[in-house]
């Protein structure tokens, strides 16, 4: 998922530098959006890992 957001920045970069404010504004954005889901989504596994604790074999 963070080579989505890795991409998105590229893209936004590669815009800005040509002068598409337009395009470059909405990849940063999109590329926020997908940075924060996976960081939620990070966090939520790291609870559920740690609720569900480890089991000794």
């Amino acid at each position: 998922m963070l080579g989505w957001v890795v991409t998105f920045l590229v893209i936004a970069l590669i815009a800005g530098i040509l002068g598409f404010g337009g395009i470059a504004g909405a990849s940063i954005e999109i590329a926020k959006i997908i940075f924060f889901v996976a960081v939620v989504l990070f966090l939520v596994s790291a609870v559920v890992g740690l609720a569900r604790g480890r089991n000794r074999v």
